[in-house]
């Protein structure tokens, strides 16, 4: 069959199966109201949870550099890209964490496939969560180590896929690796547990912090802070500029010899153009934020409490969520692109997230809540659900 007609298939397939993707096109700068294809939204599908996507600081944060640096970083950082910018973010960013240093990628896909695939071989073996991120996924199936997965936030099935892996692996090593806060059910990952059990079979612990970092701990650096977990007890933490930061980018946290590791070892770090110094400034800005103004956060966990309040009384299950990622499940396809569609003609955006992105029979309507929304917002969100669901 030729190229054309065999794609040409492929995506009528996808069609049928209502699991077709469509990009939108943003006219103005992400918020909790914009326009999106020429009309005007009440968006609830932002990862931008503390909304600082366009805050006056972090805007002006990346003009000031841009005029002094220039566009472009030139090259990678270990050739000559490697600016004062990203040098002062690596810094502060490993100061927030608690750990030595933090080492910056482009995103968060690559830092998570550059970590495991520079330290994990065939010799060694790697167990990871069911519903972890694909990038997770994909890194652990690409280095060539054993690879499992168990059932998701099960403990228990973790410590029976570690004492099998261990056994037979005699001569590697084991890494457990598991997403902090689970992008589309909205949950937190046992890391505690994780940790321990991690420890009892001489492997690491990699949390892969994109969804809590800079909203929940007591300062806003995530959940493994938010856990008292030490650099010895998780000693590779990932996490992410373009969520609660509100810009671009992603990072590695931990030992000076883990970081040092991936600067000489970690392929798609060692050829890569570094991202603009402009963008690692406005994410400095945007950490400092994070620090001196924590009622972004309160006034998020308030929005969070209101909106579970409230949904209770919704015909759909609730996902189990306390942070921003707030999962209506629905669980065929062509319900949840209906009423997605049914909102969206009210002039309100939400994620409608199926197959393959989540199990079969588990669609959904993802919705993300911001501390830039407000109680009005939330409150039209939710009569607006009501009207849809109840029919």
């Amino acid at each position: 069959m030729e190229l054309e007609a065999l794609l040409s298939a492929r995506l009528s397939e996808r069609k049928r199966e209502h699991r077709y993707r469509y990009r939108r096109v943003l006219s103005s700068a992400q918020g909790p109201r914009g326009v999106v294809d020429g009309k005007a939204m009440l968006s609830f599908a932002s990862n931008d949870y503390l909304g600082l996507a366009n805050h006056p600081k972090v805007t002006e944060a990346l003009t000031a550099a841009a005029k002094h640096c220039g566009v472009g970083s030139g090259a990678s950082h270990l050739v000559n890209g490697h600016s004062h910018e990203h040098h002062q973010l690596e810094e502060a960013l490993a100061e927030f964490t608690g750990r030595d240093r933090a080492l910056l990628f482009g995103s968060g896909y690559m830092a998570n496939l550059a970590c495991i695939t520079a330290l994990m071989s065939r010799s060694d073996w790697v167990l990871e969560d069911r519903l972890n991120h694909a990038s997770l996924l994909d890194a652990g199936l690409h280095s060539g180590a054993a690879f499992k997965r168990y059932q998701h936030n099960s403990v228990g099935d973790a410590q029976k896929w570690a004492e099998r892996l261990s056994g037979k692996q005699v001569s590697g090593h084991g890494m457990i690796v598991t997403d902090g806060v689970f992008s589309m059910d909205g949950d937190v990952a046992p890391l505690n547990a994780l940790s321990d059990l991690a420890q009892s079979h001489n492997a690491w612990l990699m949390v892969d912090d994109a969804h809590g970092f800079g909203v929940l701990g007591p300062k806003g650096a995530g959940c493994v802070d938010d856990m008292g977990l030490s650099q010895q007890q998780v000693p590779i933490l990932m996490g992410t500029l373009g969520k609660a930061l509100g810009c671009y980018g992603a990072f590695i946290a931990g030992s000076d010899v883990l970081i040092e590791s991936l600067i000489q070892f970690a392929r798609p770090y060692i050829y890569t153009t570094a991202t603009p110094p402009a963008i690692a400034a406005a994410a400095r800005a945007a950490l400092k934020l994070v620090e001196l103004e924590p009622q972004r956060r309160e006034c998020l966990n308030q929005h969070i409490a209101y909106f579970r309040r409230e949904a209770e009384h919704l015909p759909v299950t609730l996902l189990p969520s306390h942070s921003p990622i707030q999962p209506l499940l629905i669980g065929d396809e062509e319900s949840t692109m209906a009423i997605a569609q049914g909102l969206e003609s009210r002039g309100i955006l939400v994620g409608a997230i199926r197959p393959p992105t989540v199990p079969n029979g588990t669609a959904r309507l993802r919705i993300t809540l911001s501390a830039s929304h407000t109680t009005d917002d939330i409150t039209q969100l939710l009569e607006v659900l009501h009207s849809h669901l109840s029919t």
